[in-house]
């Protein structure tokens, strides 16, 4: 068992960089052990192979330097919340015992991200109760529930209910998700244009960085949303 201080749950290879890629760096830089949990190789994705995709998710997690990541291999677009799909997140929780979880937004444009949070927030819930048993390589695992599970915010605008601060870190994010260099290099390739390889694309995620963090009095910011209330013990460790 590796535990970690963050574990971050993406049903795609790069949903993780987009998405919250700066709070990975921020707090690895920090000394915080954090790792990544890719559900798919993203086989169904217009441009590049799964195998392509293994190789710029391995060149990212580098980049970013993860202690660990690894991926579940769920079908692409066909996974489910079900069962079998949730003792799969179950196990992994319990293998990294996190203290914190961050996944996929709570709806957006691709149906992916919606699906993919339940069903991360449902195993999440399920992994503390101890009459649900798992194994990892023979061995039986024990409860575990992280104490704060966040979301981050994808491709549609979602209000956010916290925003980290990642003006220190912006380059090295825009470094990890160039990394996918199939999806987001509209020169790379003579594959067709996609939503998400245009300049275009890119610009506004750049630019939601830039309104993030204009609203805490920083460059560059990343949202978060919590499906429960969030609270706080000292007042002046607010922005």
């Amino acid at each position: 068992m590796m535990k970690l201080d963050l574990l971050v749950f993406a049903v795609h290879p790069d949903d993780a960089e987009l998405g919250c890629s700066g709070t990975i760096l921020k707090h690895i830089a920090q000394g915080k052990r954090v790792g990544l949990v890719d559900f798919t190789r993203g086989e169904l994705g217009t441009r590049g192979t799964a195998e392509t995709r293994d190789q710029e998710a391995a060149d990212s997690a580098k980049i970013m330097g993860l202690h660990a990541r690894e991926n579940l291999g769920f079908r692409d677009g066909f996974f489910k919340n079900d069962e079998a799909h949730q003792l799969e997140l179950i196990k992994m929780v319990r293998k990294y015992q996190p203290e914190i979880i961050l996944t996929n937004a709570l709806h957006d444009r691709h149906p992916d991200h919606g699906r993919a949070g339940d069903l991360a927030n449902d195993a999440i819930f399920l992994s503390g109760l101890r009459r649900i048993a798992t194994q990892l390589d023979g061995v039986a695992q024990q409860e575990w529930r992280p104490r704060l599970v966040l979301q981050y915010i994808q491709d549609q605008y979602i209000k956010p209910d916290i925003i980290v601060d990642i003006s220190d870190f912006m380059d090295q994010k825009i470094e990890a998700i160039k990394a996918f260099k199939t999806q987001f290099n509209s020169s790379s390739t003579d594959e067709p244009q996609t939503y998400i390889s245009t300049p275009q694309f890119f610009d506004a995620v750049i630019g939601r960085a830039r309104e993030f963090g204009k609203s805490v009095g920083g460059e560059y910011g990343e949202g978060f949303t919590s499906r429960k209330l969030l609270g706080v013990d000292d007042l002046f460790e607010l922005k």
